[in-house]
């Protein structure tokens, strides 16, 4: 299916707010209206977002029951009580579980961590943990990036006077935990001014308040700020905000100060001498700390990012590299086996959502396997497997439909289930499969968009290729680091041609290296498109075309821009866009 153009040219109010911003920044009114568009109307919200600085995070006491859980933190460091940190065994759980152990461990020795075993424990707080927990004495569990459903499971440790502090970013039910203090954005009576912490970032927070009730130095923190950016790229959180102070200076601490656990990572990525960045992260970092989770052991990811020797570090990083490689092996097969599923399915055109199940499949596997099918189907995707008499589920989203509300209109039939607006996980019994397939099947139809159901490109501007300076480069530079609400602006430029240069490349002739002009000036522009050569012909036939596209370094020309060509759009077949 044939990728969709959208462009919203902007209104007449936002080209007066670019413009003037535009003389105010001594910076193109095209960039300027990207500011706009990103809610950013002053040369003050511009500077700070360009800018970023640590001084501007919020006062962590504005967080409900931050003062409660300092408090708690303080008075169990006191009485040399027992404490665990407890968290999830994806990239936020353990970044966040690494985070608050390597900074507590500092002022107490009678600390230990805990990630639950996916098969043994479930997602989250298990009875298995609280048992662990109250067997080495605890008396105080950190928890991070879950806990917030967890009626039961709190309950029973408070039976056993264990206290919890609940740290997490996951909606909550309208009943709360019995937890000493929970802190969590999402609150019904939230009183913190940013919603979209990372789970690893509520633990930030939580830390922070606690430095500085104590005279701790801030910069004593922010060394750990390398796991946070991790957590808020992996876990595809909006890039705005608060949120983009942390991952600024987060990957500042990735690239130039990185802890060793995570030094080793970008070792064995083969990123050492590169510039890391969010893409990064999500493509490179972040899957293979994933993996012990989904592989074997999500422990083992922690054990990692808070190793101190470096070769300790490097040989731990080897081995999740072998976890991740099993990982895409199992993808790879399961995948496949998914596709031939779907395609098998009966009346998929009318269907608006996929709802698929293999009892042999590998839980750790099944939201990897449910995003593929999103991606290639773009629909809202359910992926489950089971053990036993319960199936475990995983459900992935496309863009502006919330999966999480169409599990949660689904609780009926489930035993548990939590998540996000575009990633939610669930368990139910074996012989609910069915029922559940026809109620989320149902709330798809008739709450999703047609157009929520189509391949789209959200292109930000149009531009003339006489606007592609160096200076616009280096200025569109300063919008990183891209992610959700922030994201790469793709731009399009109408009416191009082939120089005359333009040429397919590749092992299998796949790609096209071009050099292109427009009918609006005389500079030449070198672009890559990748996957597309079966519109080689059409160029090379002297026609114009439209191309959409990102601004990007040529890495084989230092000092020169090149566009990344998302899609080509031949003239005599072209929609408005």
């Amino acid at each position: 299916m044939g990728q969709k153009w959208k462009y919203q040219p902007p209104t007449y109010k936002q080209i007066e707010e670019a413009d003037r911003l535009s003389e105010e920044l001594d910076m193109s009114p095209i960039l300027c209206g990207l500011l706009v568009t990103r809610g950013i109307t002053t040369v003050a919200e511009a500077k700070q977002f360009f800018r970023p600085r640590l001084s501007n995070l919020h006062n962590p006491f504005l967080m409900n029951d931050m003062d409660i859980a300092v408090k708690r933190l303080n008075q169990a460091l006191g009485r040399k009580e027992r404490i665990l940190v407890y968290g999830d065994y994806d990239v936020d759980g353990t970044t966040a579980v690494a985070l608050v152990y390597k900074f507590l461990q500092q002022f107490s020795s009678n600390i230990d961590y805990y990630i639950p075993d996916r098969k043994e424990d479930g997602y989250g707080i298990s009875h298995r943990g609280v048992d662990y927990a109250h067997s080495t004495g605890v008396k105080l569990i950190i928890v991070l990036d879950c806990g917030i459903k967890a009626l039961d499971e709190i309950a029973y440790a408070k039976s056993l006077g264990i206290d919890f502090i609940v740290c997490d970013h996951h909606v909550p039910d309208e009943e709360l935990p019995q937890a000493v203090a929970i802190l969590n954005p999402k609150r019904a009576d939230n009183t913190y001014p940013y919603q979209h912490l990372s789970g690893c970032g509520v633990g930030f927070k939580f830390m922070q308040a606690f430095a500085m009730d104590n005279g701790i130095p801030a910069e004593q923190l922010y060394s750990l700020l390398d796991l946070v950016a991790v957590s808020i790229a992996s876990d595809l959180v909006p890039i705005m905000g608060e949120n983009r102070i942390l991952a600024y200076h987060g990957l500042k601490q990735l690239n130039h100060g990185a802890s060793t656990g995570l030094k080793a990572i970008i070792q064995v990525c083969g990123l050492r001498d590169k510039e890391i960045n969010i893409n990064d992260i999500i493509f490179k970092i972040g899957p293979r700390i994933n993996a012990s989770g989904r592989i074997q052991q999500g422990k083992v990811a922690v054990d990692l990012l808070i190793e101190n020797n470096l070769r300790t570090a490097l040989a731990m990083s080897e081995q999740i590299n072998e976890f991740n490689e099993t990982r895409k092996d199992l993808d790879k097969s399961m995948t496949e086996e998914a596709n031939v599923i779907v395609e098998n399915l009966e009346n998929f055109d009318e269907k608006r959502a996929i709802v698929i199940f293999n009892e042999d499949w590998h839980r750790g596997v099944i939201g990897i396997v449910a995003s593929r099918l999103t991606e290639v189907y773009h629909r809202p995707a359910v992926v489950m497997t089971c053990s036993g008499d319960i199936a475990t589920g995983s459900a992935r989203s496309v863009t502006g439909f919330d999966v999480y509300k169409a599990i949660e209109n689904c609780r009926h039939l489930l035993e548990n289930f939590g998540g996000h607006t575009y990633a939610a996980g669930f368990s139910l019994k074996v012989d609910k499969i069915e029922e559940f397939a026809r109620c989320f099947e149902e709330y798809v139809t008739e709450n999703i968009l047609p157009e929520q159901t189509d391949p789209i490109i959200e292109i930000e501007a149009e531009l003339g290729f006489q606007n592609i300076t160096r200076k616009f480069f280096n200025d569109l530079r300063k919008f990183a680091p891209h992610g959700p609400d922030n994201p790469k602006p793709i731009f399009c430029t109408l009416n191009v041609y082939d120089y005359g240069t333009s040429k397919v490349v590749g092992r299998r002739q796949e790609h096209i290296k071009l050099e292109l002009v427009d009918n609006k000036s005389s500079n030449v522009i070198n672009g890559i498109a990748f996957g597309q050569s079966e519109q080689a012909k059409y160029i090379k036939s002297k026609q114009s075309f439209d191309i959409c596209y990102t601004l990007e370094d040529n890495t084989y020309k230092h000092g020169e821009v090149q566009l990344q060509i998302e899609s080509i759009r031949t003239r005599n077949r072209g929609e408005k866009h």
